[in-house]
């Protein structure tokens, strides 16, 4: 879907572990994150992907709202949360400008 409104994506990860290598070997502009992941809470991998030389601006999603997240995500390095069935490439370009 992203691809097909302009996006290039250059990389996907299975988890947190899997996202913070693709990330510094791939060195991407934007991650789009899931707040749950499989091996660790997405919110503490936005925060170490925020301290990576050139961290990428981090979006995070979830199937859940985000009123679910409380303030987890005002408080997170993250440029914001989108729920997943509200995702497209519009969404996302809003939360970047």
């Amino acid at each position: 879907m992203l691809e097909a409104e302009g996006y290039e994506v250059v990389g996907e990860a299975a988890d947190g572990a899997e996202a913070l290598t693709a990330a510094t070997e791939l060195q991407p502009d934007l991650v789009l994150l899931d707040v749950c992941l499989p091996d660790a809470d997405g919110f503490a991998v936005a925060e170490q992907l925020a301290e990576l030389a050139g961290s990428p601006e981090v979006i995070l999603t979830s199937s859940r709202d985000g009123t679910d997240y409380g303030k987890c995500v005002a408080a997170s390095s993250a440029r914001g949360f989108v729920p997943k069935a509200e995702l497209s490439g519009a969404v996302l370009t809003s939360l970047l400008a």
